[in-house]
């Protein structure tokens, strides 16, 4: 009877789902499709699709590993499980560059607002530094605001998203294919498909986090993770559709949706589309990441990758040195000048470095987990599943050159500096002995040892 009722409040196959699709539909696509579509033409369709897969090829250590151990720290435990000393303290410095990602979308909500209030374009640099400045400001208050609002945010965004796609499909033009098709040719593509991967990845993200309170986790994940990713494809390539359908590609390339939806929609539900689902979209999602990142810059601290000034909290427990610093790295990309497109791409290079290691790493798996391995759902010979993990760094690969190639030589100079900048930090606080190599090992055997004995409790239940 008991274990009836635990079943009862596990999560099941729809559940993951609905994390793993709701997870990824929403601001990266209002944000990145112009650009995309000014890469590649109407052939963004086809990229987002063919994107949608390579994204998956990218974090598909998050899928192997949920299919071999049950991990109730997510991503984060997974890297652990996975990474030495140096790798794990670079990835943890890496946390800070996420801040790019809420300084695309203050720039993209400042480009949707200027469509609306034409007076706030002459000042778009400074007002997104001053939503970005409000947003760190309501954080400080903690996770209540961000809980209430975000459960009702994701059903209009999925709405303003479906009546796009109702509304917009009829008024697309005849003739598709014909012109504008892989307008930059080869490059132009594989652009637009590293630029929109902004956008693609998430449906890993939501699941993993949630394997330890899921039932049969380690085929439910897997099995979900595919069929959401599968899911986003269909409906980002049904606005892509849209997008670059309605309008002559020269007018759409390289603007957001709101051209778009002035075409398709009335004006009151023009309005109501941009703030209603544009807008609140992504101001849900840069204040959510503000307050989901709080803890992990936290842990950086704790764990000693920066020195004991970071770990100063205020009497409610808020780290207000760390979240400082993290303020100050968000805000640089506007005072640098940055384009969306550079903001962009400085935020997933080292994401996408990142998981490709993490690629790399499970080639190992085979050898490292045998049990684990053979009872996975992705048991195979291990040469051909080192192909496989193989492939998948090469996905990291292709992705990441393609965004190099969108950067200038300048901003490509910071990207590298930024990578050097986190193995020095790194380096150095090993030196000092803030960080133990020996410590760090003997926590990631007690984590095998922990992840194993837990697999084996659950292959018996």
């Amino acid at each position: 009877m008991k274990r009836e009722e635990k079943d009862k409040n596990l999560l099941n196959s729809m559940d993951i789902f609905s994390l793993g699709f709701a997870g990824t539909i929403g601001s990266g696509i209002f944000v990145m499709l112009g650009l995309g579509i000014g890469y590649t033409g109407k052939s963004i369709v086809l990229a987002i699709l063919l994107g949608c897969m390579i994204m998956m090829g990218c974090y598909f250590y998050n899928i192997a590993l949920s299919s071999m151990f049950v991990f109730d720290g997510g991503d984060y435990q997974m890297k652990a499980l996975l990474f030495s000393t140096v790798p794990a303290g670079v990835s943890a410095m890496f946390n800070f560059f996420d801040g790019f990602a809420m300084t695309a979308y203050a720039t993209a909500m400042v480009d949707y607002l200027s469509s609306i209030f034409p007076g706030i374009a002459p000042f778009k640099d400074i007002s997104a530094i001053i939503i970005i400045t409000v947003f760190f400001a309501i954080s400080i208050k903690g996770s209540k605001i961000v809980a209430h609002v975000e459960n009702a945010m994701t059903y209009i965004l999925l709405a303003a998203i479906a009546l796009f796609i109702i509304v917009g499909v009829p008024k697309i033009q005849p003739g598709y294919v014909s012109p504008d098709f892989f307008t930059n040719g080869t490059t132009g593509f594989f652009l637009a498909i590293s630029i929109m991967a902004y956008a693609c990845q998430g449906p890993t993200m939501g699941p993993v986090a949630v394997m330890n309170v899921t039932k049969n986790p380690k085929k439910v994940i897997p099995r979900m993770i595919f069929v959401s990713t599968a899911a986003v494809a269909v409906v980002y390539s049904l606005m892509a559709y849209v997008a670059a359908g309605v309008l002559p590609v020269e007018q759409v390339a390289d603007q957001n949706l709101s051209l778009v939806a002035s075409h398709i929609f009335p004006y009151p539900m023009y309005v109501i589309f941009i703030i209603g689902g544009a807008v609140f979209a992504i101001a849900t999602s840069l204040l959510a990441w503000i307050e989901m990142m709080r803890h992990p810059l936290l842990r950086c601290a704790k764990d000693g990758w920066l020195p004991a000034l970071f770990k100063k909290t205020t009497k409610t427990g808020y780290p207000w040195v760390i979240m400082l610093f993290f303020y100050l790295v968000t805000i640089m990309p506007i005072v640098s000048g940055f384009s969306l497109e550079s903001i962009v791409s400085l935020y997933m290079i080292p994401s996408m470095v990142l998981c490709g290691y993490c690629n790399f790493k499970c080639m190992q798996l085979p050898e490292k987990f045998p049990k684990q391995f053979e009872s996975s759902m992705f048991h195979m010979p291990a040469p051909l599943f080192k192909a496989l993990m193989g492939f998948c760094t090469c996905c990291n690969a292709l992705i990441t050159v393609y965004l190099i190639l969108s950067l200038g030589e300048g901003e490509v100079f910071y990207v590298m500096m930024m990578l050097l900048f986190c193995i020095v930090v790194v380096l150095v606080r090993i030196k000092q002995g803030a960080v133990s190599k020996e410590t760090f090992a003997e926590k990631q055997r007690e984590l095998i040892a922990q992840l194993e004995l837990e697999s084996e409790m659950r292959n018996e239940l």
